[in-house]
């Protein structure tokens, strides 16, 4: 029959796996999905309401539970959560396994400690009072376990394995161990990415704790017997055909709700009968249902990640779902059981029992004091030691991952993205399909093909496409090369690895088409070659090859691979020399190897911080390496092709931007600019972009400067951005003084440092205006900043800056400065010769003691010494000279032919001063050559 009442639906996760657990006052939902959210809904709200959400899982959500006085999370990440009741607020790490996915998290009755199922072979039970305190359970299944569910009285667990078994285990005693081994019930399911690993197996145990429920392999839902282990009934309805997916009791028992395809369907204990139904989501079914424990309320969660409620689900006039009434406790008889020792050896307290939801009549409370809370003393003193409450916890290795790359998800991936273009992959079944798009149609031609390999990484070059599959069977890993555009017959090339290896990372480098590389020419095409490949496997090394198939060089990695990038001139490789770090370091390094002659050019550990990933590495377009971590930090490394002297410059954080305010976003790099981030927006907690191609955003670069001044501020980010581009710029030219690029660049810089000059004056802030203008280029800006503070009347100012003026004259231009540098660091870096003994015949080297030096006298040649008659005679004939010189009718001086003796004359000698120190010899005063004759004068 089909309920009047209705549920309410909300779009809580995006598609796949979902979950759901009520608190334990049932006022709370919380629900959990892929998009590694876990959001918390109140049941007394409508479908209107917007819930809170947790953000601290870094993969997908698999189980959520609720205890006393906390909720927990797990997921694909590995780790159990602990959060504060009804609230987001994360409260710390309870456990966390091997780096495998948790399935599921079940807490006993007394809501003190939590069973955690994951893909091993063995149970963690952990005490949320003493996380330390730990108990493993170990041997009772051959696969990974899916589910686990406790007794009613806390005294045995029940774990349902992808091996078809159920294993009980009795931990009332001191040691667990297994009572008993149910095999042949529930279906035997080995992979974990099937939609079959979803459905519901486990054992569902009624109030009264003589049976559990469990789903069958033949689509029944059977009751399995407490004290026989074996079946005793089932429940099987005509009109229900399918899997069982997921099964829930009432509070009081009485009821049992399941799901099938996408209706749900409630059922009655004692009759075994079906009495309700509700239809479910279209094209979806339902993963986990619950009821409320303390209201009328049913609840699920579905494939499409929609939450819905069924308020009212048992209609008025029928046994209520929760209260104890008469039909719940005719679903078996009143037990008594002695009371069990705690599982850590505690002495229970006989005189203290234990609040019971379904009365003192047929259960005795066998945890002691276990419900009791515990006194506010003692938890503030286990609050404050930390010794004591917190787990010790190993971080996290952060796995091979190629940047661009995004997980299969419907069918559909992305191998590479990146500002050359796109290369997406369609799943088939038999076969992928792989469509290649540039985003400069004019200079690439897009292409798609057929992939029998099932091609797994990808790397879009400035040359060519590079694929690699991994070793199936007695097929070994291959890596295929296809250029974009060859005059050549045969351009594609395969490289195949040995038998055992695989391909763990790619990265195809090379220089930038100078022409467009659409069709293939027949003149030779273009001559800048096919680029370089570097390929990294699982033996350790980096196998670097030509773009023309051509092995060059195979280099050990010095620890573990991450993921690497490739540009024209080199390759950057991030690789983990050591293990991480206790305090959530990934210790991850950077190293940059020449693809010309294969030397490493810098080695610099990641500015990540601790309890952060990289994400993305890629270049620039002046090709500096680039770096964006979870943080939101972008790293820039500067000084790249100065060898050994590279640093890495935080060039932007993502979490300052202006459109994040108040919006729930992350960014996926695509490309960095000296001024535009290119990224796709990524909304809520979602990590990768999706399909349709979302369009690339451009985002400005700001330096996470913190000078707030209005004024001053933008200035000074711009100037400093564009000096660390300009150092770059200057740092590839070589020998090269300068390039016409680079002093407009600098013109640009100089006018904007006029501007704070400018600013800086009319302040009066004279050492500030002293230190721009040492930051000035150009003379004609030196002399501006001079009138600037001419200007003002800052006379003193304006003679400092003259002085700078005349010194940067008399000194190497900053160019020039740039070029000796550049030099020194290529004379420091050079190999050293290595000298063959007992050959080298030649004199020693002379060796430089100013110290020792003669000291020799300075003669200081003035107009007034003697070595000068011949210049003071010429300046004395020169008024003469003026006076012959006799000018035409128009007024124009007519040429004489004493003209030509003046350019030989003393006019142009030089004074020049001499350091203290110089061995230049002393210019003798000369002698005259002719006596000068007195004659008389005649009237």
């Amino acid at each position: 029959m089909a309920s009047t009442s209705k549920a309410i639906s909300n779009s809580a996760h995006q598609q796949g796996q979902t979950c759901i657990a009520f608190s334990r006052d049932g006022k709370i939902a919380y629900t959990g999905g892929l998009d590694t959210l876990v959001r918390i809904w109140h049941t007394d709200q409508g479908e209107d309401q917007e819930p809170e959400a947790a953000y601290e899982a870094d993969e997908g959500i698999t189980a959520v539970a609720a205890a006393e006085g906390c909720w927990l999370s797990g997921g694909h990440d590995s780790d159990v959560r602990k959060y504060i009741p009804g609230k987001a607020q994360f409260d710390g790490l309870v456990t966390s396994t091997a780096g495998v996915s948790i399935r599921c998290l079940a807490v006993d009755p007394s809501g003190k400690r939590v069973a955690v199922a994951s893909d091993e072979l063995s149970v963690k039970i952990v005490n949320l009072d003493e996380i330390t305190n730990m108990v493993v359970l170990e041997g009772g299944h051959k696969k990974r376990v899916r589910k686990t569910t406790w007794h009613p009285s806390g005294s045995i667990l029940t774990t349902s394995g992808s091996d078809g078994t159920i294993v009980a285990w009795n931990i009332s005693d001191t040691e667990a161990k297994v009572e008993h081994v149910i095999d042949g019930i529930i279906p035997e399911v080995v992979d974990p990415e099937s939609p079959e690993f979803m459905h519901d197996c486990s054992a569902v145990w009624h109030p009264s704790g003589q049976y559990f429920f469990t789903a069958s392999r033949t689509h029944e839902i059977v009751a399995i017997s407490r004290s026989t282990w074996t079946k005793t009934s089932s429940l099987s309805d005509p009109n229900i055909v399918g899997a069982t997916t997921a099964l829930a009791l009432s509070a009081n028992g009485v009821y049992l709700a399941s799901a099938c395809k996408q209706e749900i369907s409630v059922w009655s204990v004692q009759t075994k009968r079906v009495l309700w139904r509700h239809p479910g989501t279209p094209n979806a079914f339902t993963i986990q249902i619950a009821f409320s424990p303390t209201e009328n309320l049913l609840a699920w969660t579905d494939t499409e990640g929609v939450l819905s409620r069924w308020r009212d689900a048992i209609p008025a006039g029928s046994p209520d779902p929760v209260r104890q009434t008469a039909a719940s406790s005719a679903q078996g008889t009143t037990t008594k059981r002695k009371s069990t020792p705690p599982l850590w050896g505690e002495e229970p307290d006989a005189d203290a029992e234990g609040g019971d939801p379904y009365g003192d009549d047929w259960i005795i409370d066998d945890l002691g004091d276990g419900m009791e809370d515990e006194p506010e003393g003692t938890k503030a003193m286990r609050a404050g030691d930390r010794f004591v409450k917190e787990m010790v916890s190993i971080t996290k290795a952060q796995p091979a991952f190629q940047p661009g790359s995004t997980p299969m998800e419907n069918k559909k991936r992305y191998l590479a993205y990146n500002m050359v273009g796109v290369i997406e992959v369609t799943d088939q079944d038999t076969h992928h399909i792989i469509n290649v798009e540039f985003h400069d149609r004019s200079t690439r031609k897009g292409y798609h093909f057929t992939d029998h390999f099932k091609y797994d990484l990808g790397s879009l070059g400035e040359r060519g496409a590079l694929f690699a599959c991994p070793p199936e069977l007695d097929h070994p890993a291959q890596v295929i090369y296809k250029p974009y555009g060859t005059w050549s017959t045969q351009g594609d090339w395969t490289y195949t690895l040995p038998k055992g290896q695989r391909v763990l990372g790619l990265a195809a480098g090379g220089e930038r088409p100078m022409r467009s590389l659409r069709d293939p020419s027949s003149s030779g095409g273009d001559i800048q070659g096919q680029g370089n490949i570097v390929i990294a496997t699982s033996s350790g090394d980096l196998t670097f090859l030509s773009g023309s198939g051509i092995e060059r060089i195979v280099l050990g990695v010095e620890g573990e691979y991450v993921t690497m990038a490739a540009a024209e001139e080199y390759v950057l490789v991030v690789h983990r020399p050591g293990a991480t770090t206790i305090d959530g370091s990934q210790s991850l390094v950077a190293t940059l190897i020449s693809f010309e002659d294969f030397q490493v050019l810098q080695e610099k550990p990641l500015p990540i911080p601790k309890g952060h990933t990289l994400r993305w590495i890629g270049t620039t377009d002046e090709g500096a390496p680039a770096i964006y971590d979870s943080a939101g930090y972008i790293h820039l490394m500067i000084h790249h092709r100065r060898p050994n002297r590279a640093a890495w410059a935080r060039l932007m954080d993502t979490n300052l931007l202006e459109r994040k305010q108040g919006k729930d976003e992350s960014y996926w790099p695509v490309g960095l600019s000296q001024d535009t981030f290119m990224c796709l927006i990524l909304k809520g907690r979602q990590e990768h972009p999706g399909f349709p191609r979302p369009l690339i955003q451009e985002l400005p670069v700001r330096l996470p400067f913190r000078n707030q001044d209005p004024v001053d501020s933008p200035i000074e980010e711009r100037i400093a951005r564009e000096r660390i581009h300009v150092n770059l710029a200057r740092d590839a030219l070589g020998d090269e003084l300068t390039s016409p690029e680079i002093d407009k660049r600098e013109v640009e810089l100089d006018k904007q440092l006029l501007k704070l000059i400018q600013a800086s004056c009319k302040a009066d802030k004279a050492p500030r205006v002293i230190e721009l203008v040492k930051r000035l280029h150009f003379p004609n800006s030196i002399a501006a900043a001079s009138q600037l503070a001419g200007f003002y009347r800052l006379i003193g100012l304006q003679e400092r800056i003259e002085a700078i003026k005349l010194w940067r004259e008399q000194n190497a231009t900053p160019a020039e400065e740039a070029r000796e540098g550049r030099q020194g660091f290529a004379y420091e870096d050079a190999p050293l010769a290595r000298p063959k003994p007992f050959q080298n015949f030649n004199p020693p080297p002379k060796v430089d003691r100013p110290g020792l030096a003669r000291s020799a006298g300075i003669v200081e040649q003035t107009e007034f010494t003697a070595s000068s008659v011949a210049i003071r005679a010429g300046r004395s004939r020169a008024p003469q000279a003026s006076a012959s010189r006799s000018t035409s009718p128009e007024g124009k001086r007519k040429r004489d032919d004493n003209d030509d003796d003046l350019s030989s004359n003393t006019f142009d000698v030089e004074v020049k001063r001499r350091a203290v120190g110089e061995s230049d010899a002393v210019v003798p005063s000369p002698k005259p050559s002719a006596c000068i004759t007195i004659q008389p004068w005649h009237a």
